[in-house]
């Protein structure tokens, strides 16, 4: 009977040279740990906070960092496009999480390959939260000093991730769906890709979490001091 068949476990890719994408990399309970820490990072001062381009447009996620603060187009040690607060420390337990990330994407034979891989020291994190509704546009991740690979966890709401080439916002892009729990992990040759966000997918997190809509954690290393 078809109601007796258990989902297909999704599997490890690599969309691009340099990206994989794990599923289910965090566990329910670890999913439940992250989101009751992002509601700390995210209580002022130096809290979550809607972020206005220099265009004069306003992003629709909402935005905390971690040991550096990102503002459009660069970092600084408090919120200078806020409340003026000294951003929150980069928690070690991101750290802890990053650097086992890399090891499970590139396995330990492959760190070595993989330009900021093998001595990877993330310092940064940036929390976006993803209302029902929100999106990202195509962009880069090239404020940091260093090509270290970039490492994103999702949780709650999946989405339709949008990963682009090097050169242009426009085609050749690979579109992904994220789901709570994935891991999707972007160096080498695309590190400094274009990707963003095409859409949430609302009421596809699992109830238990608590949460409505989707939260990213990207994990980063600044190469500032």
């Amino acid at each position: 009977m078809t109601g007796d068949l258990l989902p297909l476990p999704r599997e490890r890719a690599e969309p691009a040279p340099g990206a994989v994408h794990l599923p289910d990399w965090l566990d329910a309970a670890q999913q439940r740990e992250l989101v009751a820490a992002c509601r700390d990072w995210a209580r002022p001062p130096a809290g979550m906070r809607t972020i206005r381009l220099p265009t004069g447009g306003v992003m629709s996620v909402r935005t905390v960092s971690l040991g550096w603060h990102w503002y459009p187009y660069g970092y600084a040690r408090t919120v200078v496009d806020g409340d003026g607060a000294p951003v929150k420390p980069f928690p070690p337990v991101l750290g802890e999480l990053a650097r086992r990330a890399l090891a499970d994407a590139y396995r330990p034979d492959g760190l070595a390959q993989v330009a900021g891989a093998a001595g990877y020291a993330p310092d940064i994190a940036v929390v976006n939260h993803y209302p029902h509704g929100a999106k990202m546009g195509l962009h880069k991740d090239k404020e940091e000093r260093v090509d270290a690979p970039v490492v994103s966890l999702s949780i709650g709401d999946a989405c339709l991730f949008r990963l682009g080439n090097t050169q242009t916002r426009t085609r050749p892009w690979t579109d992904l769906e994220l789901r709570s729990g994935d891991l999707l992990v972007f160096g080498g040759p695309a590190r400094f890709a274009y990707h963003g966000v095409v859409r949430t997918l609302p009421g596809t997190a699992d109830p238990d979490l608590g949460l409505v809509g989707r939260l990213n954690i990207t994990v980063r290393q600044s190469g500032l001091t």
